[in-house]
């Protein structure tokens, strides 16, 4: 049953394709902007973005070196255990 399921989805996922393909033109070559940048760029909300970005790699880095201490910790007291 399992092998039976397994080569269904298998082949179900040959015939699947994630997007149509678009051609590329010239006009593309040619886009300098990103209009979405350029639109919260104007609101001032460019700036809410990068600061949460900001925050949020803060939290990542505070995480990490916590860990890192925590587990030099636990190896120095493995080291005076052995």
């Amino acid at each position: 049953m399992k092998k039976l399921l397994f080569i269904s989805l298998i082949m179900l996922s040959l015939s699947l394709q994630a997007q149509d393909k678009i051609e590329i033109t010239g006009e593309d070559y040619q886009n300098t902007g990103v209009e979405m940048a350029d639109i919260m760029r104007s609101n001032g909300k460019i700036f809410v973005l990068v600061g949460i970005i900001g925050i949020v790699l803060g939290g990542i880095l505070v995480y990490v070196i916590q860990t890192d201490r925590k587990i030099s910790k636990l190896e120095e007291q493995y080291k005076e255990l052995s």
